[in-house]
């Protein structure tokens, strides 16, 4: 039997052989059939990978020949008489070695590939800030990366108590509430000491002997791992095998404290984003708010801070001013106002310097923009949160129509009886008017024009107004309407 015969081999093989060949020869006692029985097995491998389609991990290669070493040493064992005597102990060690070896580059293509399962996950659970998506990934992954048939993930609610945010199985579905039996003395134990909790058989473990919980639900293999963020325990990781024992090591656990660490720091970034989200929504929901309560006000709003430079206004302080908000936003006060500046600018740095409030401030003059306008002005200190005054706010009523309004109502009164005019009602008036009698009254002052024709103009007039207001006075009181006054007499009627 030729077992280095280089037939049937590939050429790199052959090559190799042929170098060997050509080497001196070998000492007294060396032992030539360790070199060749790896030579031979070199060549065969390589044959067999040469065949095949996919690539062969580095641990099955180095198992493959550890295998064929074990088969040299068995096919040259009827051939030890003519061996030195090392050969076969020599065989047997490196078929040992190789063994070894390929069990060591196994752990290492196992760590390899958790370590790049971690970053793949670490880039997937930080590329989203949706909470939901994060937990369906992270808990996913740890299933898929412990071997574990359920996981659960539980987070600490703003009452501070655990609840269950997302369960899934191996086959990634979310599991229904009658599938969400889990042993609480486990995790109760890792809430409160915050240390990671490992158990391959459950049934047998004399640390969880005798509970309820593990016992009803046929738990087995338990492992449950503490969220953390800054030394703050936020939830609690929780994976288990109802089926088999002995399925996680300390490598899963120390796998999944690992992955617990990011998850925790993913999660909690998630919730921060899902909390300013809210945060950011009800802000805008109060700007809003406070946006269409400003715009019915019907009194103008200004707001400047300590500058004196507008920060905000309203639709209605527009409408007053006669400016938009665009021109007065960032202005001085002094050049929005300038017609009252000189009135109000220093009450507005009493009102800072105070803190104190102005109400009731009536002011008439004369805008640029609309003429002569009268004006009302509250004015009280702007302040933060902390109380801290940082400006003036100014509510603006415009009086100019009112003060109209009032004057010729004065004016009225003069002509038609208080008790006529509280009579009034509009919603009564109709169309055509309304027919009545009424007793039209003339009178005049008797002798009048002989008197008028002796008096200066000036005597003259100061007597018609002493007359004439005594006679209205006199139709007033009796409710009726003076029509008018016609030199020295005067036309009322009564029943209208």
């Amino acid at each position: 039997m030729s077992i280095c015969s280089p037939r049937n081999t590939s050429r790199p093989f052959l090559a190799r052989y042929q170098e060997t060949r050509s080497k001196p020869p070998r000492l007294p006692g060396e032992s030539v059939i360790p070199r060749c029985a790896v030579l031979c097995a070199a060549g065969l491998l390589e044959k067999k990978m040469s065949t095949e389609s996919t690539p062969i991990p580095v641990d099955q290669q180095i198992k493959s020949l550890s295998q064929m070493a074990g088969k040299i040493r068995s096919s040259v064992l009827p051939m030890r008489a003519n061996l030195p005597p090392t050969t076969l102990e020599e065989l047997s060690q490196l078929e040992s070695r190789l063994y070894r070896l390929a069990q060591e580059v196994a752990a290492f293509a196992e760590e390899r590939d958790n370590l790049l399962a971690l970053t793949e996950i670490s880039q997937v659970i930080n590329s989203s800030l949706e909470l939901d998506e994060v937990l369906r990934i992270v808990m996913d992954n740890i299933i898929r990366l412990t071997g574990a048939e359920r996981g659960f993930l539980m987070l600490r609610d703003d009452t501070g108590q655990m609840t269950t945010r997302i369960a899934r199985n191996w086959e990634q579905e979310s599991l229904n509430e009658s599938e969400q039996s889990v042993s609480r003395t486990v995790m109760k134990r890792v809430i409160e000491t915050g240390e990671a909790i490992l158990t391959t058989n459950a049934q047998e473990d004399p640390r969880f002997g005798g509970q309820e919980s593990i016992i009803a639900f046929n738990l087995r293999s338990i492992l449950c791992v503490p969220l953390k963020v800054k030394n703050d325990l936020i939830g609690v990781i929780y994976a288990d095998n109802r089926i088999r024992t002995g399925i996680f090591t300390e490598t899963e656990r120390d796998l999944l404290g690992v992955f617990a660490n990011q998850g925790a720091i993913a999660i909690d970034n998630a919730r921060l984003f899902a909390s300013l989200r809210r945060t950011l929504a009800e802000v805008t929901e109060l700007k809003n708010m406070m946006s269409n309560i400003f715009a019915s006000i019907a009194s103008g709003v200004i707001t400047a801070d300590v500058n004196d430079q507008i920060t905000l206004c309203n639709r209605a302080a527009e409408s007053i001013l006669g400016q938009s908000q665009v021109q007065m936003i960032g202005r001085k006060l002094e050049d929005v106002l300038p017609s009252i500046a000189a009135n109000i600018l220093p009450q507005v740095a009493d009102i800072r310097d105070r803190d104190t409030a102005i109400t009731d401030l009536e002011i008439s003059h004369t805008s640029p923009q609309r003429g002569p306008v009268d004006w009302r002005l509250n004015m009280s200190p702007l302040k933060d949160a902390d109380q801290t005054t940082q400006g003036v706010a100014i509510v603006l009523d415009d009086l100019t129509e009112r003060k109209k309004l009032e004057a010729q109502r004065k004016l009225f009164e003069r002509m038609v009886s208080p008790a006529v005019i509280q009579q009034l009602d509009p919603n009564s008036l109709a169309l055509g008017g309304k027919k009545t009698d009424i007793t039209v009254l003339f009178a005049d002052i008797r002798g009048f024009t002989s008197y008028s024709e002796t008096q200066s103009p000036e005597a003259l007039v100061s007597v018609l107004n002493r007359y004439l207001a005594a006679g209205a006075e006199c139709v007033l009181d009796e409710e009726g309407t003076i029509d008018k006054f016609l030199g020295d007499a005067v036309m009322a009627w009564f029943n209208a």
